[in-house]
């Protein structure tokens, strides 16, 4: 078995130039000394800089509805609508009145469903016309 580096005891100096760096260690940066840990550096602004301001962004605000329980609603009144129907109609001889609740119960509740969703639809169009335009400044608070 063949080796491209030479075998060295620790009391033997390493034979190679100053530029290369030991197989077990990375590299050490020109500008930094070989003793240092490998910690992360902070940038500190100088004395003089003025003191740092907080973020502030500029944010929209308005109020949007909630889509499921507009689409919830709606599929309710559906399921409502398809059963005062079910059992306030005439009696069919050849359906029960559970198989004419389920038939309506579909036939009523996703129109309701989409009913709603267009109407939270109308809704959302219109708060984002009425949205209103803040600034919002970071805190750094614990509490």
């Amino acid at each position: 078995m063949t080796s491209e580096q030479p075998h060295t005891s620790p009391d033997q100096p390493d034979q190679r130039g100053d530029d290369q760096a030991p197989a077990d260690a990375r590299p050490v940066p020109a500008d930094r000394p070989a003793d240092l840990p490998d910690t992360p550096v902070r940038d500190v602004p100088p004395a003089d800089a003025p003191p740092l301001t907080p973020a502030v962004r500029e944010v929209t605000v308005r109020r949007a509805p909630k889509f499921v329980p507009f689409m919830a609603v709606g599929a309710i009144l559906g399921f409502l609508a398809a059963l005062v129907l079910a059992y306030t109609g005439p009696e069919d001889p050849t359906l029960t009145r559970e198989s004419v609740l389920g038939f309506f119960t579909v036939a009523f509740a996703l129109p309701g469903l989409l009913l709603a969703a267009l109407l939270v639809l109308v809704i959302d169009r219109r708060s984002i016309r009425r949205a209103e335009r803040a600034r919002a400044e970071r805190t750094d608070d614990d509490a």
